[in-house]
């Protein structure tokens, strides 16, 4: 079954509340919350999504799906998982070493919190497999991390279809999840390479009906 994460990466935050609501109705399956800190992308999110994800704890009851793109991913984590969100992800890229993305993914799941990783377009596939049996997802950039309303990058489909078949190939239960650049025709060839959740922000939220947005990026 093909899910939606709805990122609110380019929501207006005067508007929040409402999109929220609307999203809800919409029947999107999870909010997704684009955590940058200016350091390891340009853009610094972090106080404006730290405020979307406390009125998401007070309006909706839709899982939260935070992805962090930070250098301090520690420091991140303590804060997100304060809030107690459903699932934190962070880039591989990140971490220095396999002991300290270890580290990470320990701590997560020991606060009752899913955790998943992901991996920029430049990155190979193959730094994420020795991790596949620790984690619930994977996110795969299909955009370069840091902005909304990118295309997506063409070559980022062969990793998913190498993922996919990684995953079946040994026997692993872990979601692949796509961030960047999904629309109605882009979300096809993601779904058909083995991506089960997709996020979507801009496509969605600029829209003038988040379900009809929606469903066309299921294939509905």
């Amino acid at each position: 079954m093909v899910e939606v994460s709805a990122s609110l990466l380019s929501a207006k935050e005067e508007e929040i509340v409402k999109i929220i609501y609307n999203l809800e109705v919409a029947k999107a399956d999870y909010i997704h919350i684009d955590v940058m800190d200016g350091k390891f992308v340009e853009n610094d999110t972090s106080e404006k999504m730290r405020k979307y994800t406390e009125s998401l704890k007070n309006v909706s009851n839709l899982p939260i799906d935070v992805h962090l793109m930070v250098n301090n991913v520690e420091e991140y984590v303590k804060e997100y998982i304060d809030i107690e969100v459903n699932c934190i992800t962070f880039q591989i890229e990140s971490c220095k070493t396999e002991m300290e993305i270890l580290k990470q993914i320990s701590y997560i799941k020991q606060n009752n919190c899913k955790v998943g990783l992901a991996i920029s377009p430049k990155t190979d596939i193959e730094n994420i497999y020795k991790y596949l049996e620790y984690i619930h997802k994977v996110i795969i950039m299909t955009v370069e991390p840091g902005k909304g309303g990118q295309e997506l990058i063409p070559a980022t489909i062969e990793k998913i279809k190498a993922l996919n078949k990684f995953i079946y190939e040994n026997g692993y239960e872990v979601d692949i999840e796509v961030d960047g650049g999904i629309n109605e025709k882009t979300a096809k060839k993601v779904i058909d390479s083995g991506a089960n959740i997709l996020v979507a922000g801009s496509y969605i939220t600029n829209s003038e009906n988040f379900g009809e947005a929606i469903k066309n990026i299921k294939g509905l």
